[in-house]
């Protein structure tokens, strides 16, 4: 297994584009000062020892070696070796709706945000449990299978955006389907739960009959309804609200009365969140009611560094970047290594 010791410094990346337009600007900017001096052809004669190419491959060789420092900090991992550990806890499929209507702003600072903020603390709280994620809005998939990687959990959790799906809609019945399916088709002693966070506007199947299929598995699917029941305009990202094909303004409401259909068919409860920790507290000691059991997990309790070798050729291109002169070397520019005219 692969993985970054340290992934926050993968950020320091966004400095090479950065680099690279400042270079151009700057060159493109000498480019400029010199035609104002007289005839291109006329300077090179005059600036005999004078190289186009050379400043070019000195400042790409130091990009490249800053590009291999910036991975070197990271500390880039291979797993080395996996152990089968056992835990004792539950396992637990996240359904987030990711719909447009998510973006509403009833609750702040809106109802995809706030519901990423419950899952997030609900993550913060899980030591030996399981859990995956899936997203909805008119069709569902899963955004990370069942594990106990919970850096991962959150990784994707923050990544989430109604642009991942784009056939609009909710399907609430296909994203509880979706988890039954990522639990896996082994029987399983651990308790089962599903969680499903939406504003209830389902518009595309039975969501009913896919909780109580849930149920009947042996499964609970506990409901957070995200918004408020008197609704609110969907932001359309360009400082106005989404309209309808008669140009009015499209209001979503939470659908108090399907969530609460659909967590009594699972078995479960339903919570409405607001601004405040209700929610996740009321999630939690659900959670906390459901019998654990032993999970096998396998895992890698041993890593090996390989920075080194990033460094390493950092540094040889940094030494070859050194003995590259910016203007010909007479006695080197016989050799016409960058194809220079004579």
């Amino acid at each position: 297994m692969f993985r970054f010791a340290h992934i926050e410094f993968l950020w320091l990346l966004l400095l090479i584009p950065v680099l690279i337009l400042a270079h151009a600007l700057y060159t493109r900017y000498k480019r400029k000062q010199l035609l104002q001096f007289g005839d291109p052809s006329l300077m090179a004669e005059l600036m005999p020892n004078a190289s186009v190419v050379r400043p070019h491959v000195k400042f790409t060789l130091e990009i490249l070696a800053l590009t291999l420092l910036i991975f070197a900090l990271a500390r880039p991992q291979y797993g080395s070796k996996e152990q089968t550990i056992k835990r004792e806890g539950i396992e637990v499929m996240i359904a987030l709706d990711i719909s447009n209507s998510m973006l509403a702003e009833d609750v702040a600072p809106n109802r995809l945000d706030r519901a990423k903020q419950i899952l997030s603390k609900l993550v913060d709280q899980m030591v030996d449990d399981k859990l995956g994620l899936v997203v909805f809005a008119g069709d569902a998939f899963t955004q990370l299978p069942i594990t106990c990687d919970y850096v991962s959990a959150k990784m994707f959790l923050q990544n989430i955006s109604p642009d991942l799906i784009p056939a609009q809609g909710t399907a609430i019945g296909a994203a509880i389907n979706t988890c039954i399916r990522s639990f896996g088709s082994e029987e399983s002693e651990a308790s089962r739960a599903i969680i499903l966070i939406t504003d209830g506007e389902n518009h595309e199947d039975d969501a009913k009959a896919a909780a109580q299929a849930a149920k009947e598995r042996g499964m609970h699917v506990y409901v957070v309804g995200i918004g408020k029941p008197e609704g609110s305009p969907i932001p359309d990202g360009h400082g106005s609200f989404k309209k309808d094909r008669s140009g009015q303004v499209v209001v979503s409401r939470l659908n108090e009365e399907m969530c609460k259909e659909i967590a009594g068919a699972g078995d479960g409860i339903y919570v409405r969140a607001d601004n405040s920790n209700t929610a996740s507290r009321a999630l939690q000691k659900e959670l906390n009611k459901l019998a654990t059991t032993e999970i096998e997990t396998k895992v890698y309790t041993d890593y090996n560094e390989q920075y080194q070798s990033f460094v390493l050729i950092a540094l040889l291109l940094l030494v070859i970047d050194f003995f590259i002169f910016s203007r010909k070397n007479k006695t080197i520019s016989k050799l016409n290594l960058f194809g220079d005219k004579q």
